[in-house]
């Protein structure tokens, strides 16, 4: 089986065929940052960074492009509220997405293009379609003409012009032709940051950013346009009408992950029940919270819990679990050994990590077994599908990321493991003089402070418990 995905166009699965063989064009909408992230926010990261692993890993080389939101009327309001430069309040956040997509163990992009910087881009692109009639002028604003491209206006979404209510992006609609018409470009207002256009100086719209942005590193066509849900309409399918309308292909597949929601409601800023990502991963490790965020299925919703925060932590751990016990036996790991198929069909097919992580949850249990065993080839071949598939995923254990972060529980483990062995070789030495006493008094103070002792063939291990 070959990769399908579930197209959001024609809202259905289909095979994934790229524009250029071999390769495969990625644009991400990514942070507007008015804020700082939410773990709501943070999903569309990490099940789009997935998506590239298993790209990547399938063997194409992919170019993945996620945007930055550096202006917009959100930014703007708390910029004037808190009385800095919209620049501050821009700065400050995008760091702070950085950080949070950093610390999930998200990939860096190809390339991060900031809206600001692309201003020569858009005007362009308003040229082409005011030249085309798809755009008009008007006052310092510059529109898009909805009904100059009614046939096709609405056909992401699944909506049609004349059911639509007006686009409510401006103040006043007074200047537009028809309330439904949206704003391309924003005229110069008092204390708003501006730019040179042929039109007046003003700012750019949201939906125009996002298309000059795509299409410059990315080509007039290109494979997929993702983000969340709640973005379908109107941001995404007004991208794809304006993009069209100028005679671009644009994204030949759209794909949307899931809300997270709380309660009844979606995660938000403005219903004011953000968790922030600084804030789950004290209760958590970073590697955990990637683990709760990438099981279910991307175009799912999650129903936030700490209940079921806790469980996917521990399932994390049970995995963690194995390939630290099974490391310990066998040094070296065959990075290009095969994947279960089972895997693979289940990433292919939409990319479904429940059943993949099922997958890895089965592997686990046979690698389990053959530690008790004590069947090294059995352990060798496990292992390395294991630390395989979680590579894909993200999740190893004993990658990089997760041994120098937070997946190591802020990086102590290494000086745990220093000090707890301290008390275990006193342990031993105890057992030897058969002092049973003192080593069992030692087992139960380890015990009492979260670490819990196994006796095994290769000697004493230890584990945080859970």
């Amino acid at each position: 089986m070959s990769l399908h995905l579930y197209d959001t166009s024609v809202r259905t699965v289909r095979e994934f065929v790229p524009v250029e063989p071999g390769r495969a064009s990625i644009y991400l909408c990514g942070a507007t940052v008015q804020a700082p992230p939410h773990i709501g926010h943070i999903r569309s990261g990490v099940n789009f960074d997935v998506l590239r692993r298993w790209m990547t890993r399938s063997g194409y080389r992919v170019t993945f492009c996620r945007n930055v939101t550096d202006i917009d009327d959100k930014i703007i309001r708390v910029a004037a509220v808190e009385g800095v430069p919209w620049f501050v309040v821009a700065e400050r956040n995008q760091r702070a997405f950085t950080w949070a997509y950093e610390v999930l163990g998200c990939l860096p992009p190809t390339v991060e293009p900031r809206a600001t910087g692309h201003v020569p881009e858009m005007i362009e692109l308003m040229e082409r379609l005011i030249e085309a009639g798809h755009a008009y002028a008007a006052d310092g604003d510059v529109y898009f003409d909805v009904m100059s491209y009614a046939d096709r206006y609405g056909s992401l979404s699944n909506q049609r012009p004349e059911n639509m209510r007006a686009a409510g992006d401006t103040d006043t609609d007074s200047c537009k032709r028809d309330p439904r018409d949206f704003a391309l470009w924003k005229g110069e207002k008092p204390g708003e940051p501006t730019w040179p256009t042929p039109w007046g100086r003003g700012r750019p719209g949201w939906h125009l950013e996002c298309s000059a942005m795509a299409t410059k590193y990315l080509g007039p066509t290109f494979d997929i346009h993702g983000g969340g849900v709640d973005l379908i309409f109107p941001h995404h399918e007004n991208e794809l009408t304006q993009s069209q309308a100028a005679g671009d292909g644009f994204a030949r597949y759209w794909m949307h992950n899931g809300m997270l929601k709380i309660g009844a409601e979606k995660m938000s800023k403005s219903l004011g029940n953000s968790l922030l990502i600084p804030e789950v991963t004290k209760k958590v490790r970073p590697v955990e919270l990637r683990y709760y965020l990438a099981a279910p299925h991307y175009r799912s919703a999650i129903e936030y819990s700490e209940e079921a925060l806790f469980e996917a932590a521990s399932a994390y751990q049970r995995i963690e679990g194995f390939v630290i016990r099974a490391a310990e036996v066998i040094h070296d790991v065959d990075a290009h050994a095969p994947l279960p198929q089972a895997f693979v069909d289940a990433l292919d097919d939409d990319l479904g990590t429940p059943q993949a992580l099922a997958v890895v949850h089965e592997v686990v249990r046979e690698g389990n077994v053959a530690l008790a065993d004590g069947n090294k080839e059995q352990v060798a071949r496990l292992l390395a599908e294991t630390q395989n598939m979680l590579d894909v995923l993200g999740l190893d254990p004993r990658s990089e990321q997760w041994r120098s972060s937070g997946g190591d529980a802020g990086g102590l483990r290494s000086t745990v493991d220093a000090l707890v062995s301290v008390a275990l070789e006193q342990r031993q030495a105890a057992r030897a003089r058969k002092d049973f006493a003192a080593a069992d008094g030692i087992r139960d103070q380890l015990a009492g402070a979260g670490i819990l002792v196994e006796d095994t063939p290769q000697g004493p291990r230890w584990e945080l418990s859970r």
